[in-house]
């Protein structure tokens, strides 16, 4: 088994990168002049976000719902600017993945819409600069993890099969889909444990 995986695949916010949502947060809220709590709303609770990382509305749908809901125009930059500050880089993770990438295909599976692939050097220099063009947002295969069209068509872009691919995220609902879907997959805990299982699996 350990010998038959050839790619590690990475989820990035909660094990890449951490994720600061009150800085987003804040950030829209000074733009639009609305509270936190209708900021929260607006991108998570009232489903956009979701719709958005499922691919099911384009990059322009999402920011004009998003501008409608907080009673404002946001633009891309205003975004970019809010998700750049909630991306925090995992350095202890990212060294790890840099050694994987020493003996195996390494890559990206994120639920993100694709304003975040296609801004990749901006929101997170040290993920691009590691994965290069192999960041992959759900949005790209129309489902978000963990339904198993969202591994199957990131894989079938990679050119990789399922039993060779380690997938590895922090939500066990998001591993459980993986493994459902015929992936290897491993749920994160810290960068210790991690580091463990792919020095058990000759990984790095």
């Amino acid at each position: 088994m350990t010998a038959s995986i050839s790619l590690v695949l990475f989820d990035m916010e909660g094990v890449l990168s951490l994720s600061d949502r009150s800085a987003r947060v804040d950030h829209l809220s000074a733009v639009s002049g609305q509270t936190p709590d209708v900021v929260r709303h607006a991108i998570w609770e009232s489903g956009l976000e979701a719709r958005a990382d499922a691919g099911l509305i384009t990059d322009d749908e999402y920011l004009t719902a998003l501008g409608d809901l907080l009673g404002c125009r946001i633009t891309r930059d205003d975004w970019l600017i809010a998700r750049r500050a909630s991306i925090l880089p995992n350095a202890e993770v990212l060294a790890l993945a840099e050694k994987v990438s020493a003996k195996r295909r390494i890559a990206v599976l994120t639920n993100n819409c694709r304003l975040v692939a296609d801004n990749i050097e901006f929101l997170s220099p040290e993920v691009a600069a590691l994965f290069g063009p192999h960041v992959c947002v759900s949005a790209s295969f129309g489902a978000a993890k963990p339904a198993a069209r969202a591994y199957l068509g990131c894989l079938e872009h990679l050119g990789a099969g399922t039993a060779e691919t380690l997938f590895i995220d922090d939500a066990e609902a998001n591993v459980a889909g993986a493994i459902n879907a015929g992936l290897h997959g491993y749920r994160f805990v810290s960068a210790d444990s991690l580091s463990e299982e792919l020095e058990r699996r000759q990984l790095m």
